[in-house]
């Protein structure tokens, strides 16, 4: 007998995790995400990354890819993102930084082509953002933190980043 799931897992079509990091920053950098289909427990991971990068843009990556990777429009999506940059960016900041132009109070806004992306992605989308707490055992952030240094050890030792499997997941 398979246990149910959680009352909010039984609520989303997909359920993400995404991660990003930096070797230096900027340095090389990474991105990963982990897309499961809680109704199956079919899952997709992949991993990519870029030679000289930042940190934000790398979480930012994560969220992106995971979202582009989706193929039917209005699902509704709880993504997971240990970046506060990510989850408040894409829940709280964006329609202050559109409503002035794509710029902060401060000036500047940095990644607006990243920031624009998210921002159109998610409009495809119903997605719940929802921050957890990195390296502190999650299993779905555990599997993307671990598939982000993956990536970053594969530009570092020359190679590729990019990475794909199907795998079951159980939430």
């Amino acid at each position: 007998m398979t246990a149910p799931r959680p009352p909010a897992l039984r609520t989303h079509d997909v359920v993400i995790y995404t991660d990003g990091g930096c070797r230096g920053n900027p340095g090389p950098g990474g991105w990963a995400f982990l897309a499961i289909n809680p109704a199956t427990g079919s899952a997709l991971e992949r991993c990519g990354g870029e030679r000289d990068t930042t940190n934000n843009r790398m979480e930012l990556m994560g969220a992106i890819m995971a979202l582009r990777s989706l193929r039917k429009d209005g699902l509704k999506v709880l993504l997971h993102s240990d970046s506060q940059y990510v989850v408040k960016a894409a829940s709280e900041w964006i329609p202050s930084w559109k409503a002035r132009g794509w710029r902060r109070k401060e000036g500047a806004l940095k990644n607006i082509d990243l920031l624009k992306d998210l921002d159109a992605l998610g409009a495809r989308f119903q997605v719940s953002w929802q921050w957890v707490r990195g390296h502190a055992g999650n299993p779905g952030n555990e599997r993307v933190d671990a598939l982000t240094n993956q990536a970053m050890d594969a530009i570092r030792a020359g190679g590729d980043p990019v990475f794909e499997k199907r795998v079951s997941w159980t939430l």
